[in-house]
This record gives structure tokens, C-alpha cells and sequence, in this order.
């Protein structure tokens, strides 16, 4: 019989569900020179994993756990427990494997080793009544003198076991594939001299044990097992060396999973004239990846099966839903979503947590699955046309979960003083904080716009973010969702919705430097918005087409542009918008070389802004105004100007126009012949850039502020 994860271990053990005993084990080591007069099983530790490689830290912890109590001085407790748990395929039977035999190289256990497989996910598992008798015949007690019941077994185990304690020493009893606390509490030695080694796909506290938790290897150490385990099979095989890009490229599509891996290095070896990268990109496919991960004995889908079919109805359904979340984590709310009304499914997520089904994500209240757990769930669901429902009805829940907050945080961000309230969010701070969190969720679930029965709710989700997605930087998922928006089937959301996504695509491929992309999109949302009767949605598109008109060198057309755009704002008596507008249209005045204008337009625009009580857009014009002042020769209130702005901008924390503002300030107090300034004031723009995750602007700061020490 196969004994451990995935059929990694053979050789000679306890199989707990034999009705007969046959015979003794055979030792392997050298224990069974001392064999009694009864037949044993106590020498029947399993080979070693042919190819074992990484997970030093753990394997120190679990040697550390199993050390004997003479060796550990009288403060330190002794450790009558060690339970390994974790995913199934995660390695758990071959981390103790190898720590049970480094344990027994070192002499810590002279009384032998007890080992028998639990089956705890098979559809009958041994129970602990079973697991008893098992290891009384290994201890050799005959059939016929084994009692019946629990009560009887259980001294009677503790017994043999103490009296082999004073015989030969101490025993290790590795007790592999637990599934419940039931079947291992009754093999709790009483003897502080030995030890019990648990692995389980559950985390199991009830016994009073050192826990340790495995997770995936890392991507050093996936990269180690897979060329291993190729150059086991020919040592002359050096495909993962020499294609060690696409070796990391496997490792990743394998999750780091141990199992995984060991398939994928299995698959190698039997095509030995198969690129690496070939099967990289067989397992690129996330729909049928674990069709490819299975090599006619093992399977990663098998494996997950196994710890799929023992979970309660609820937990099942909530494991299937996560598999179809969007983004790498789920916060405690959107599984709510995904679930429907109600609260939080904390105790399945607690549960499947347990079961290793389900990991804690890096903040408190967020929760991810392993990449295959995800395929595996996907998969599930996609092989039943009555979960695929489920599933979709579920999708819809949390887009619009999606919706109605994003479109909360949206209005918070755009709030001025003066006018109502948003709901939901009390400050900025509040609504960004949200943002942040739930952003890699936000843009896929954005991205479902591109499926008929999502677009119009996906849609409008897109131009909710696009605000936020300006305002952090995040270009490249801004573009992801304006594409996804454009192609919604049908043209959902109209006209309109197609123009708004249009203009923040536009800015999006603006601020990536694609602006000959950027002008082509304005124009298109200009036209929609002209097409749709939309004055104030045309009037904001002229103004972005301006700058980006501007950012192609094409300054004439640009001025035009932002001047048309004015008059618009002007006539629909939208200050704000007028101010936007003007500052824009100074920018462009300045790169005209027309500085008196540049002056005047930006003054005017400062103006706007503070009337409108909007610090932020007054901040970025006092940012420009320097710029132009210093242009004019004006250095004294260039540097006054650009002292008002980062202040402001860093209440607002928005560091990366912080760090322009800091960085201007500089170079004026550069040109003004303050060096001790200019230098501070370098630093501090080297700060605010290296916040906005903008390390080359960073760096350029602190070498102009090097240069002058």
C-alpha cells in the first residue's frame, strides 16, 4: 500500500484497516537487531524522499519539537506533540519523513519508530479504536490479546509503551493524515520520553501540540526540488539550469506546491526531450491547468478533492465562491457579498482556514486561496451548470457591492467644502484607505465589463475609479479598465458611458507618455459626448485634450483648445471647472514662451480655486505660478509661489505632486544662490517621490542634492 502525500513514500508501515497481522515489520534501520520475542512494527519509518529539498527553517522547528528533554535542560517543557498541517500536496508527509530520520541518526529515539497512515480524507478514515489496535500489534501484542473498546486499548498501548521506554528508550510514533482530534488523542504516550509526530490537512489546537503551519515553498527552493528531481532521474539533465527563466515561469504555475512540482518534474522526465518552457506554457492556461498537473499515479486536483468532499455544505459553497472573487484577496465584506445578504461567513472562513483550504491574507479580516485551490474551485463550479449560476449570481452581488462603495469614495474624493455631505465615508483618508484595499479587486471586477450579463453594472464601476486611479498613479489599471469599458458588449451604459471611458482613457495613456493614443481618445469622447448632448462631459474633453495636445508639442492647438474649453466652463457659470481650465491653459501659455500671460492666467486660476474653497487645485497653481515667475526672472516670488504648494499637497498625501512641488522649490532656492536650501529642499522632494513609489524621480532629487554638499 502507497502511504503519504501523493504517493511519495513506500516500503514497509501500519496500515490500521488491515484485519489480520501477518507477520513482523521489517526494520530500516538498525533497530531490529533488538527485535522481542513478539513480533514488532517498530522499526517502520519509510524511506526518504528521493530528491528532498528546502524548508530549513521547519525542519529546524520540528527537530527542535522532537528533541529529547535530557537535551533540553530542565527549563524548557518537554514536547510530547508536534503537528504538521497544512494544504494537501504541501509536503507535510515528507517534512516529517525527513525530520523523523535526522531525529534517528542523531540517537533520540533508540525504542524505534512507529508509523501508520491515518487515512483521514478517504471516505472511511481510521479511527482511533483502529489506530490502537494497529499499534499494539506493532508493539507486539498478538490478535487474540488485543482488548475490545477503547478503554481497554488505550492503557494498554501506554503500557507497552512505557515498558519499551525503559527496554530500549524512547519511541517516535508518526501518525500521518489526521483528519480529526478523534483519531490522535488516544495515541498520546504517557511516557514523557516519547514523542508523536501528527501531519494533518487540518490545523488541530484540541491537542495541546506544537502547531506548524507549511506553506508553498519558496521560489528558490521550487526551483532547487525541480532540477533535483530531473538530474535523479539522469544527472546529465540541465533543462531547469539552462532555462531557468522559464523554470521560474513553471514553478509559478505550480504554485510553489510541492506535489505540483514534483508532477511537473515527473512530466519532464518522462519527455526528456521537452523544453521547460513548453510545459510552462501548457500550465499557462488557468482553466486547465490541473488537467496538466496529474501524471497517471498523482493529482494535484485528486489531492484537493480529497479535503473538498469532507467539508460541511456551507463551507463548500463559500470555497467555490472564493474561487470566483475577484483580485488575490478577499476582505471579510466581499465574502459577505459573495455569500449574499448577511454578514461576514467568519466561521467558514475561520474553518476553512483550519483546513488550510483557505489562508489568512497579509491584513487582519482579508483572506486569499493558494493559485491551484483557486483553479480547483473554478473548476468545480465550471463542470455544473446549477453552480454556474450560483457563481454568476454571486459575481453580480459583489459587483454591486463594488459599485455602491466605489461610487461613495469617488464622491468623498471629489467633495469640496460647501457642499453635501457624502454618504459612507467620513474624510478622504477614509475613502482612499478603502480604495487601497480593495484596488486589485476593483480592476478586475471592472474588468468583468467585457461579459454581457456584467457590463452595465462594470461599466459604471470603471468610471467611478477613475478619479482614484489618477490620483494614486495606478496608469497601467486605469488603461485595464478603460479598454474593458470600451469593450463592453452592446455598448453598455450608451453613448455616455462609452465617452467618459474614452476621456480617462485618454488620460491614462497621457500620463504613460502614449500621446498620439491619448489626442485619438479625447477626440472620440468629445464627439460622444457633442453626439449625446452632454455640454459639461464635451467641455471637460476639450480641456484633457488640450494637455495632451500640449504634452505632443503641439502647444497652437493646444491654447486653442483650453481657450474653447473656457468659454464653455464660463458660459455653464462652472468656476470650478473655469479654474481647472485656466491653470491648464497657463501651463500652456508658459511652454508658448508667452510667461506674462502664463502669469496672469495661473493668478486668475489661484483665484478660482480659492473661491471654490479647493486647496488642492490652489496648491498645484501655486506649484505652476512659480514655474512662470521664475521663467519672468521673478525669483524672490518664484520661491514664494512654489514654498505655498507642497505643504498643501502633503496634507493631502498626495506625495508624488508633493515631491514636484519640493523639487521646483529646490531648484529655485538652487538658482537664488541658497545651496543650504536647495539641498534641504532636495531631500525632502527625494522623500515625497520615494512615498509616491516614483524611485527614479527620487533618485534624481538626491543626486541634485549631492551635488551640492
Amino acid at each position: 500500500m502507497v502511504v503519504g502525500e501523493g504517493g511519495r513514500y513506500g516500503g514497509d508501515h501500519i496500515d490500521a484497516r488491515d484485519a489480520t497481522f501477518n507477520g513482523p515489520f521489517v526494520a530500516k534501520g538498525d533497530f531490529h537487531q533488538h527485535a522481542a520475542a513478539a513480533p514488532t512494527a517498530v522499526d517502520a519509518l519509510p524511506a526518504r524522499v528521493a530528491g528532498f529539498t528546502g524548508r530549513a527553517g521547519e525542519l529546524g522547528r520540528l527537530l527542535d519539537a522532537l528533541e529529547p528533554s535530557s537535551d533540553r535542560g530542565e527549563a524548557t517543557p518537554p514536547v510530547l506533540v508536534a503537528a504538521l498541517s497544512g494544504l494537501g500536496g504541501i509536503g507535510k508527509t515528507a517534512l516529517a519523513g525527513e525530520a523523523a530520520h535526522r531525529a534517528c541518526g542523531r540517537g533520540w529515539f533508540p525504542g524505534g519508530v512507529l508509523f501508520l497512515d491515518l487515512h483521514g480524507y478517504d471516505d472511511e478514515p481510521v479511527s482511533g479504536e483502529q489506530a490502537l489496535a494497529a499499534l499494539l500489534r506493532a508493539l507486539g501484542v498478538e490478535p487474540k490479546d488485543i482488548p475490545v473498546g477503547m478503554d481497554q486499548r488505550a492503557p494498554l498501548y501506554r503500557s507497552r509503551l512505557a515498558e519499551r521506554g525503559r527496554e530500549r528508550g524512547a519511541v517516535l510514533i508518526l501518525a500521518d493524515n489526521a483528519s480529526s482530534p478523534d483519531q490522535v488523542l488516544p495515541l498520546l504516550p504517557g511516557d514523557v520520553r516519547h514523542r508523536l509526530l501528527v501531519t494533518s490537512r487540518d490545523k488541530l489546537p484540541q491537542l495541546g501540540a506544537r502547531l506548524l503551519a507549511l506553506d508553498e515553498l519558496t521560489s528558490g527552493e521550487a526551483y532547487e526540488l525541480l532540477d533535483r528531481a530531473v538530474r535523479i532521474a539522469d544527472p546529465a539533465d540541465s533543462r531547469v539550469e539552462d532555462e531557468a527563466g522559464a523554470a521560474a515561469e513553471l514553478a509559478a504555475h505550480c504554485g510553489h506546491l510541492p506535489l505540483a512540482l514534483q508532477i511537473a518534474a515527473a512530466l519532464l522526465v518522462l519527455d526528456s526531450g521537452k523544453p521547460v518552457a513548453e510545459l510552462a506554457t501548457e500550465l499557462s492556461e488557468f482553466r486547465n491547468r490541473l488537467d496538466h498537473l496529474g501524471d497517471g499515479k498523482r493529482s494535484v486536483r485528486a489531492a484537493f478533492d480529497l479535503s473538498y468532499r469532507r467539508l460541511p455544505r456551507e463551507q463548500a459553497r463559500l470555497l467555490r465562491l472564493l474561487a470566483l472573487a475577484p483580485g488575490p484577496e478577499v476582505s471579510n465584506e466581499v465574502a459577505a457579498a459573495l455569500v449574499g445578504p448577511g454578514a461576514p461567513p467568519l466561521r467558514e472562513l475561520e474553518a476553512l482556514a483550519r483546513a488550510h483550504l483557505v489562508e489568512r491574507g497579509g491584513r487582519r479580516g482579508w483572506w486569499r486561496l493558494h493559485d491551484l485551490v483557486r483553479v480547483f474551485g473554478a473548476g468545480v463550479v465550471e463542470g455544473d451548470a446549477g453552480l454556474r449560476e450560483e457563481g454568476a449570481a454571486a459575481r453580480q452581488r459583489v459587483l454591486g457591492f463594488y459599485s455602491r462603495w466605489a461610487l461613495a469614495a469617488d464622491n468623498r474624493l471629489r467633495w469640496l467644502p460647501g457642499r453635501a455631505e457624502p454618504e459612507r465615508f467620513a474624510d478622504r483618508g477614509e475613502a482612499l484607505a478603502w480604495l487601497d484595499g480593495e484596488r486589485a479587486g476593483l480592476v478586475v471586477a471592472a474588468s468583468w465589463a467585457r461579459e454581457e450579463r456584467f457590463a452595465d453594472t462594470a461599466v459604471r464601476l470603471a468610471a467611478c475609479l477613475g478619479e482614484y486611479l489618477h490620483w494614486r498613479r495606478h496608469f497601467d489599471d486605469w488603461i485595464i479598465v478603460g479598454r474593458a469599458a470600451l469593450e463592453a458588449p452592446h455598448g453598455a451604459g450608451g453613448r455616455l458611458s462609452e465617452a467618459i471611458a474614452q476621456n480617462n482613457l485618454g488620460i491614462a495613456l497621457r500620463e504613460t507618455g502614449r500621446v498620439e493614443e491619448a489626442v485619438e481618445a479625447h477626440n472620440r469622447a468629445r464627439d460622444l459626448h457633442q453626439a449625446a448632448g452632454d455640454r459639461h462631459g464635451e467641455t471637460a474633453a476639450w480641456s484633457n485634450l488640450g494637455l495632451t495636445l500640449r504634452e505632443a508639442g503641439r502647444v497652437e492647438e493646444a491654447i486653442d483648445a483650453l481657450a474653447r474649453a473656457r468659454r464653455l466652463f464660463q458660459a455653464a457659470k462652472d468656476r470650478h471647472g473655469e479654474a481647472t481650465t485656466w491653470s491648464n491653459l497657463g501651463l500652456t501659455l508658459r511652454e508658448a514662451g508667452r510667461v506674462e500671460e502664463a502669469i496672469e492666467a495661473l493668478a486668475h486660476a489661484r483665484r478660482l480655486f480659492q473661491a471654490a474653497k479647493d486647496r488642492h487645485g490652489e496648491a498645484m497653481t501655486w506649484n505652476s505660478l512659480g514655474r512662470a515667475l521664475r521663467d519672468a526672472g521673478l525669483m524672490e516670488e518664484a520661491i514664494e509661489a512654489h514654498g505655498r504648494a507642497p505643504e498643501i499637497l502633503c496634507e493631502f498625501e498626495d506625495w508624488y505632486r508633493a515631491g514636484d512641488a519640493f523639487h521646483n522649490l529646490a531648484f529655485a532656492h538652487e538658482h537664488a544662490h541658497r545651496p543650504a536650501e536647495a539641498r534641504v529642499t532636495y531631500l525632502r522632494a527625494a522623500d515625497a517621490y520615494t512615498r509616491a513609489d516614483a524611485p527614479a524621480e527620487a533618485a534624481q532629487s538626491r543626486t541634485r542634492a549631492e551635488a551640492l554638499e
